[in-house]
């Protein structure tokens, strides 16, 4: 599998003032950012918002290329929505919904950027354990995530790859020449998956306990 790109930027090392804030504020930094993008309604504000987390992850050391790259990413997504909220509401609401989705993706970058994966897996399964009252498991709940955050790189450069394969062939215009052999490969990845955790005894629900 080719290079791949990811919605959100990779761990990145450092001593930065963002690398040694408590994995609890940077998770409250994320939250906080996803509630203000439902309540914010100013694009002035969000742009704001938007700078100011950008200051942050440029502050981590990550780079502006990785900030580039993140924001690349949602680019043509964006460009879509942009348009179509432009064509139903109008310039200052288009502004402010793309503004608000792009302080959510640079937030949750300098929290990955900043922070191990095992480290975010920890802080996950510390952050479910109040619900194991509630019937969750939290050693399962971060190990979906870890899954997750496997899969969309393998995803993306699985659609890179049957992209420059399509454009090689002159149909790079055709959406079956692009979907069915991504939607194949993701099915046959998903499997491999799955399999190699049952192997592990991962992802098994656990046995109920006999009653003595």
């Amino acid at each position: 599998m080719r290079g791949h790109g990811f919605l959100i930027a990779n761990y990145v090392p450092g001593k930065s003032v963002i690398h040694r804030t408590p994995l609890w504020l940077k998770f409250l930094v994320v939250a906080a950012c996803g509630t203000a993008s439902f309540l914010i309604v100013d694009w002035a504000v969000s742009l704001l918002v938007f700078a100011t987390m950008c200051g942050l992850f440029l502050l981590s050391g990550a780079g502006w290329r990785r900030l580039a790259r993140a924001i690349w990413m949602v680019a043509p997504i964006l460009v879509v929505i942009g348009l179509f909220q432009w064509w139903q509401l109008g310039g200052p609401t288009a502004a402010r919904i793309i503004l608000n989705i792009l302080v959510c993706v640079v937030a949750a970058s300098v929290l990955t950027a900043t922070t191990p994966v095992q480290d975010l897996l920890d802080g996950v399964v510390s952050l479910a354990k109040p619900f194991q009252r509630l019937g969750a498991d939290p050693e399962r709940f971060a190990l979906t995530i870890a899954v997750m955050l496997r899969s969309i790189p393998f995803i993306a450069g699985a659609f890179s790859d049957v992209r420059d394969a399509a454009r090689a062939r002159g149909l790079e215009r055709n959406p079956r020449a692009l979907v069915l052999p991504v939607f194949i490969t993701t099915v046959a990845y998903a499997r491999q998956t799955g399999d190699a955790l049952a192997a592990r005894g991962l992802g098994e629900p656990d046995e109920p306990k006999s009653r003595e």
